[in-house]
């Protein structure tokens, strides 16, 4: 079954209390929403991904992706949203490789959308509305910032994508 937005909202919150991790959840799945229509998806299954993907990250972080799909597949969600989240951390923490255009958004994204958030963060608006390509490049090309954003797996989920990195970077920015 796929749970509504509510339902996951709530199991999302059962397991997260930090707000920053909460916010980090919405900001994917904005993003997730956005490229759900770029690849003529649904908006609501790829955001439900977004939303829970890092579901047991706050409880559980040496488990990460592992306790997700136990929680996931006890609450009955279907395989293919169980896998769509595992396939988030390939190469990192499970070895499920994103093989479809959600696998590979929610792959990409969910690394991108932190640096975004570290980039609004020290800009004087403080918000992604006047967030430029340009300016987050340039924050991409300096390793130190926001040095816990793996850059490689970013490159390597837009060229999985089939998409240049710019444009990952300015529909990530729009979805958010």
């Amino acid at each position: 079954m796929r749970p509504t937005r509510d339902e996951a909202w709530q199991l999302l919150c059962r397991y997260t209390e930090t707000e920053a991790l909460r916010r980090q959840a919405l900001q994917v799945e904005a993003a997730m929403r956005h490229f759900a229509t770029l690849f003529d998806e649904d908006p609501e299954a790829w955001g439900l991904v977004g939303l829970c993907h890092d579901l047991d990250y706050e409880q559980f972080p040496e488990q990460h992706c592992v306790m997700t799909k136990k929680i996931l597949t006890q609450e009955g969600w279907e395989e293919e949203d169980i896998r769509a989240i595992m396939a988030h951390g390939w190469g990192m923490v499970t070895d499920v490789e994103p093989r479809t255009p959600r696998e590979k958004a929610l792959y990409t994204v969910d690394e991108l959308t932190g640096i975004i958030n570290a980039a609004c963060l020290v800009r004087p608006s403080h918000s992604v509305h006047d967030l430029t390509v340009k300016s987050l490049r340039k924050k991409f090309k300096d390793a130190r910032f926001a040095a816990g954003c793996n850059r490689e797996v970013i490159t390597r989920g837009a060229q999985m994508l089939g998409m240049e990195l710019d444009t990952v970077m300015a529909e990530t920015i729009k979805g958010l």
